[in-house]
């Protein structure tokens, strides 16, 4: 089973995210913060994370940036979830390295498509 990892302080965007992707067939690991993101996918790195951007403490762009300059890490697949929506903001997080940017509020079906063509893209 494909195994996410899903960080956002936002205790109800986590289980909401965490009960879509399960219900499209993920196993899902949830976490909420930035710190115990990078902790358990170092631990036993996933096939795809699912960061929010801004956590306390450490945030999703931070992760992502650890994430890829691990080299136990850096090829997993990063999708940022924010509300940071300025074009900025977007350069920030694909500069930072990740695969996707969603910004919320969206569409809990857009974000399994997106998880999913992501997922797509690296195993082909």
């Amino acid at each position: 089973m494909t195994a996410i990892l899903v960080a956002d302080d936002d205790m109800d965007i986590r289980d909401l995210v965490a009960f879509k992707l399960e219900q499209a067939g993920f196993d899902v690991t949830a976490v909420d913060n930035g710190l115990a993101a990078l902790t358990a996918a170092r631990l036993e790195p996933p096939d795809l994370v699912v960061l929010d951007v801004m956590m306390p403490g450490m945030s999703g762009i931070d992760v992502c940036r650890e994430l890829r300059n691990d080299r136990t890490t850096s090829a997993l697949p990063i999708i940022l979830l924010t509300a940071r929506a300025q074009e900025g903001d977007v350069e920030v997080g694909f500069g930072a390295g990740a695969d996707d940017y969603i910004v919320k509020p969206f569409s809990p079906r857009e974000l399994v498509t997106r998880v999913e063509a992501v997922l797509a893209r690296q195993r082909a």
